[in-house]
């Protein structure tokens, strides 16, 4: 038990000193000329999350994903929203208590699906969807579905998608 509690101060620690130096990067960030900014700035941060990960160190994953969730907020896309969620899932499984993380993973998709319903983006819905069915949420499931329809309404190829992705969905949460 103690153990257990140790490992949660450990990491609300790393989560709070990762946070004040993701302030800084994006304070620091703020600054540059926007042309010299990466067209994808979430990926390297997760691309150190794995390596952290891979080599068993857990607080330096941490602070490497929410440097990664700050670049999602930044660019306000929704791939960077799926593929902070999808790492936070990664971060939850390697620490052996996902619990936790699997609220922040669950945020990022509905993060994802908000930008993707303003951008109208139905490869966006249908992907931050798909990461809801898979945490079993099927109330963000019926949603993601019904504005995945509102967008691809009059196209009937993608109205057909959306049926057969939903009957999987749909599926699997019974």
């Amino acid at each position: 038990m103690d153990a257990d509690w140790g490992r949660r101060v450990l990491l609300t620690f790393v989560l709070g000193v990762a946070a004040l130096l993701a302030a800084l990067e994006v304070t620091l960030a703020r600054g540059t000329d926007p042309a010299m900014k990466p067209e994808a700035p979430w990926l390297a941060p997760l691309g150190d999350m794995d390596r952290a990960l891979a080599n068993g160190d857990l607080g330096a994953a941490v602070a490497a994903r929410h440097r990664a969730h700050l670049a999602a907020l930044g660019s306000r896309r929704w791939e960077g929203f799926v593929a902070v969620g999808d790492a936070a899932l990664r971060l939850g499984d390697a620490s052996g208590d996902p619990r936790p993380i699997t609220r922040e993973a669950r945020r990022a998709y509905l993060s994802a699906l908000m930008h993707a319903r303003s951008q109208g983006s139905l490869e966006g819905v249908l992907r931050a969807t798909g990461a809801f069915a898979r945490l079993g949420d099927r109330d963000m499931v019926e949603q993601g579905i019904r504005i995945a329809q509102d967008i691809a309404r009059g196209d009937d190829a993608a109205q057909k998608r959306i049926a057969t992705l939903a009957g999987i969905w749909i599926d699997e949460l019974l």
